[in-house]
């Protein structure tokens, strides 16, 4: 994987000592560009004024949530950079939650108790294996589809325009 330490890092979350604890971990692989934002609004503020290159939020926060805040980061008009890569941590890990933050456009998600493991798994899949993003009426965030259709050929198979996305 790349060198970490020239990247930029926001981490999102109102419970101070995750804050401390995803420091710490990004801290371990040598990252020392790192934001901190207690809230959604702060987040959004330090998006629209700092070159982010990966976002870490937690799902659960008072006010605007993090389904919300990706939403919001989502929107060219509100961020200077909707296609940033957005991993969501979060002690809610029904599959109807990951599904949400999929839906929202997150790019990993990361369940708590997050280890240096886990996290460093998810920023390589962004680093390493980024996905393109598509945009429809409903939806803008990265491809949702994690296998490489070019390898299925049973007769299931769409024809080569269907299957490109629009991407941005």
């Amino acid at each position: 994987m790349a060198d970490l330490r020239p990247l930029r890092f926001l981490v999102v979350d109102d419970n101070p000592h995750m804050l401390k604890i995803v420091r710490t971990i990004l801290n371990a692989f040598s990252v020392t560009n790192i934001y901190e934002a207690s809230s959604a609004l702060e987040a959004l503020e330090v998006a629209r004024n700092e070159a982010i290159d990966i976002i870490i939020t937690d799902y659960q926060m008072d006010g605007m949530n993090g389904v919300e805040l990706i939403k919001s980061l989502r929107d060219q008009n509100k961020v200077a950079n909707p296609l940033v890569p957005i991993i969501m941590l979060s002690a809610y890990s029904e599959k109807s939650r990951v599904f949400e933050a999929r839906d929202a456009g997150t790019t990993e998600f990361c369940c708590k108790p997050v280890t240096a493991k886990d996290l460093f798994a998810k920023i390589s899949m962004v680093i390493d294996r980024p996905r393109p993003f598509v945009r429809t009426k409903v939806y803008f965030g990265p491809d949702r589809r994690r296998h490489d259709p070019s390898k299925y050929r049973g007769p299931q198979r769409r024809s080569d325009d269907e299957a490109k996305p629009n991407v941005a």
